[in-house]
């Protein structure tokens, strides 16, 4: 156990399902107090009885992270219930595919409204607690999809992610003298709810194209995740790190056959 999560109070957006959920049930298990932050009640409501059959101590709040006032009531109640906000995983994310020729000014919008803009509300709310403590941690899930690769249909959503990359480096110089971190996260394919009606095949597939041979799991963000807010990633501040089995390693297909 790394031993500064135990008793820290820790904001996962995004945290009723998939990554988010995977990030949420790691901190829970390291015993930190837990706020997982939904748009949806009924997924929120499971995801806390899921925590609390195993003892964790976790509650939700229901927002829309792309709301600034929305946001500051979420800081405000995480305050006013804890104390003090030590960890943000700001994770909330959409990934609704659209070519360019069929997106509309509407779809651009929603996901970088989701996506990127939620990350500098969350952060602009949490801060100004987590500077009079004089320690925060601040934890990105972004992408391989954007800052390193590209899919058709997510060229929104490679932007978004690309642009959160961008806030990381100069929010890290800023927050820097308050010490606080921010670091980000760039999965690959991870395996969540939403891969489950894709048919085995295509997760075959999928694997194939990764050194591991496996996907990703939710844990395995939620692993990096719990480092970076650490102590022990004290001095890591501004930086990426890839998490994704080796996925972007291989230049093509043929470099992974006969491994």
């Amino acid at each position: 156990m790394l031993k500064t999560i135990k008793g820290q109070t820790v904001i996962v957006t995004g945290g009723s399902k998939g990554i988010g959920k995977g990030i949420a049930r790691v901190f829970a298990r390291q015993g930190a107090n837990l706020v997982i932050v939904a748009r949806g009640e009924e997924s929120a409501q499971q995801a806390i009885a899921e925590f609390h059959q195993h003892g964790f101590n976790a509650e939700y709040f229901l927002a829309d992270v792309s709301n600034w006032q929305e946001m500051q009531k979420m800081a405000e109640f995480v305050r006013e219930k804890y104390g003090r906000i030590d960890v943000l995983c700001a994770n909330a994310g959409i990934f609704p595919q659209a070519s360019l020729d069929d997106m509309d000014p509407e779809n651009w919008d929603e996901v970088m409204n989701t996506n990127l803009k939620s990350l500098f509300l969350s952060v602009k709310a949490v801060t100004p607690f987590m500077k009079e403590q004089s320690k925060g941690r601040i934890i990105v899930t972004s992408s391989i999809t954007g800052p390193v690769t590209g899919f058709p249909g997510w060229s929104h959503y490679g932007a978004s992610k690309a642009g959160q990359l961008g806030f990381v480096k100069t929010a890290a110089i800023e927050l820097a003298r308050s010490g606080i971190t921010i670091n980000a996260i760039m999965p690959g394919n991870i395996y969540t709810e939403g891969l489950q009606d894709l048919g085995q095949d295509y997760l075959d597939t999928m694997a194939a194209s990764i050194p591991l041979n496996r996907l990703g799991d939710v844990e395995d963000i939620g692993n990096t995740a719990l480092f970076f807010a650490s102590d022990e990633a004290g001095y890591i501040t501004g930086q990426t790190m890839v998490v994704d089995g080796g996925q972007i390693l291989p230049e093509s297909l043929e470099a992974l056959e006969g491994l």
